[in-house]
C-alpha cells in the first residue's frame, strides 16, 4: 500500500469524512471470535460451519500489517474471552469532527465492548461522550463533511438519531431506512470519495436513494457481493481502498472509477457479518 504523509492535527481525534487519509485507527484481534449465538443473517448462514480462529487471526494480522505499511497508527485493544464479536470495533463508537461518541449497543452480548474502549480512552487521556440512552451503533453512521447519514435499523433507533441531531445542530443529519434483514448502513452504503459511493440500492428506501443519486456517482453492488460484504471496503486515503479479492466485479468497477484497490483476504471474518470497515474505528483522518 502507498503511504501518505500525515497531516498535523490540533486534536487527538478528528474525522470529517469516510475517505480522507487514515492516520490512526483502533482494532481488536479476533482471538476469541466465534459464532455462539447468531445475531444477524450472515451468522445464521455460517453458524454450522463457524469460524476458524487461527485463520481469522492470520487474516486480521495481515490486514493490520498492510495498514501499518501505509504509515497508519494502529491501536490494538486487548481481546477478552467472553467478547466474541469484539473484532468489529466500528460499532462501539464513532468520531465526528473532534468528538468521539460511545455507542449504545443493541445486543446485550456486545454491550461490554464499549467499556473496553472507554478504559483505553481514559488511560490514554482521550475525551469522549456517552450521550445515548437508546441504541445506536457506529456501523450505521457515515460522515461526509457537513452531511451525516445514519441508518435507521434494528441497531439504531429514531430516538438516538434525534439525540445525535441535538448534539450536532450545524450538521445535515439524514436518516436512511434499511430493509429489515440489513445489519448496519455500512453493509449497503460506503462513501469512498467526495463524489463516489458504493451502494446496494435494493436495501435502501426510495427517498434516500434519490438523494444519494443526486450527491454521488453510485457504484452498484450485486446481490452476491452484498452478501460477501462488497460495500464494506475501507478507504485509507488518496483514492485507495482495501477490498476482498472475492468481490471481483466491484473491484473492477472501483479500478475503472480511478481507485487503487488493495485486495486482502478476510474470508473467515466476514462469516460473522462484517468486513474491513466494520473492523476499524478511525480516530483520526486528515
Amino acid at each position: 500500500m502507498t503511504s501518505t504523509p500525515a497531516k498535523e492535527q490540533t486534536s487527538m481525534i478528528y474525522c470529517n469524512s469516510e475517505y480522507d487519509d487514515l492516520q490512526k485507527v483502533i482494532v481488536v484481534p479476533p482471538e476469541h471470535m466465534e459464532i455462539k449465538e447468531a445475531i444477524n443473517e450472515t451468522q445464521r448462514h455460517f453458524l454450522k460451519e463457524n469460524i476458524d480462529q487461527t485463520k481469522a487471526l492470520r487474516q486480521h494480522q495481515n490486514f493490520v500489517n498492510g495498514l501499518k505499511s501505509a504509515d497508519i497508527d494502529v491501536i490494538s485493544l486487548h481481546p477478552k474471552k467472553d467478547l466474541n464479536e469484539q473484532v468489529f470495533t466500528r460499532d462501539i463508537g464513532f468520531c465526528i469532527g473532534d468528538t468521539l461518541y460511545i455507542s449504545n449497543m443493541e445486543e446485550t452480548l456486545r454491550s461490554p465492548e464499549t467499556q473496553v474502549l472507554i478504559n483505553w480512552l481514559e488511560k490514554n487521556n482521550y475525551k469522549y461522550q456517552q450521550s445515548f440512552s437508546s441504541s445506536i451503533e457506529g456501523g450505521d453512521v457515515l460522515i461526509d463533511e457537513g452531511d451525516i447519514f445514519v441508518g435507521r435499523s434494528n441497531r439504531t433507533s429514531d430516538e438516538a438519531i434525534d439525540t445525535l441531531k441535538s448534539h450536532l445542530p450545524t450538521y445535515n443529519i439524514m436518516p436512511i431506512t434499511l430493509d429489515e434483514e440489513i445489519l448496519h448502513l455500512d453493509c449497503v452504503l460506503n462513501i469512498i470519495s467526495r463524489d463516489t459511493a458504493l451502494i446496494y440500492s435494493k436495501a435502501i428506501d426510495a427517498a434516500s436513494l434519490k438523494l444519494l443519486r443526486k450527491k454521488y456517482d453510485l457504484i452498484e453492488v450485486t446481490d452476491k457481493e452484498q452478501f460477501n460484504m462488497g460495500p464494506n471496503v475501507l478507504s485509507i486515503g488518496g483514492n485507495q481502498v482495501i477490498s476482498l479479492p472475492e468481490n471481483k466485479q466491484v473491484n473492477q468497477k472501483l479500478k475503472e472509477a480511478g481507485f487503487t484497490v488493495h485486495e486482502v483476504p478476510f474470508s473467515e471474518i466476514i462469516k460473522s457479518g462484517g468486513s474491513f470497515r466494520c473492523c476499524t474505528l478511525p480516530l483520526r483522518r486528515g
